[in-house]
């Protein structure tokens, strides 16, 4: 299913569809690992891969020459206009993962202290999947899609857009990485 999606958005083989298929399989492999080694979790392992596919979708249609990318849009409204895509093609629970992928998710107020150019929502990861997803998108940039990120790095990038997003990233990481060492995670 999101092989023909890409395809329909992306039917050129340029640099633009490379970066985002280069991007979208390391974020979906690193977060199907991170599924598959938590069973007790019960994340829906098919959906990660789609959404983890999809989750950039809406790039195309934004001005960010550095990745290749040539449309109008400002570069921020790419998870929202990949959440409308998705919407249109029948995908609401993919078009979730899109809205809400971008930085470690973004509150209203965040959105307005940064005077940003989205609807003044919430756009909160909120099911363990789109946690997931977001949480593993952190370690790649698609400015350099096959480098991954160390922790710390992931970690610095965030913390450039405030502390509330770095303390969820810091939050998913107790989650889906530490509690793999024995540590106890609340749900």
């Amino acid at each position: 299913m999101h092989n023909q999606i890409i395809d329909k958005y992306y039917p050129e083989d340029n640099n633009l569809r490379n970066i985002l298929i280069t991007h979208s399989t390391l974020v979906m492999q690193r977060a199907v690992r991170i599924c598959d080694a938590h069973p007790e979790l019960k994340m829906d392992r098919q959906f990660i891969i789609e959404a983890a596919m999809l989750h950039d979708i809406g790039i195309f249609r934004c001005n960010a020459p550095g990745i290749e990318c040539v449309g109008t849009e400002p570069y921020i409204c790419h998870g929202l206009i990949g959440g409308k895509i998705m919407r249109a093609e029948g995908y609401p629970r993919h078009a979730r993962v899109c809205e809400r992928h971008t930085g470690a998710g973004l509150t209203k107020n965040e959105i307005i202290s940064q005077n940003l150019p989205l609807p003044h929502q919430d756009f909160l990861p909120e099911t363990l999947e789109e946690k997931l997803i977001c949480y593993a998108d952190k370690f790649y940039s698609k400015s350099h899609p096959t480098a991954e990120k160390t922790y710390e790095q992931a970690e610095r990038s965030l913390a450039k857009f405030g502390k509330e997003g770095l303390e969820r990233f810091h939050e998913w990481h107790e989650l889906f990485e530490e509690r793999q060492k024995g540590k106890k995670v609340k749900r």
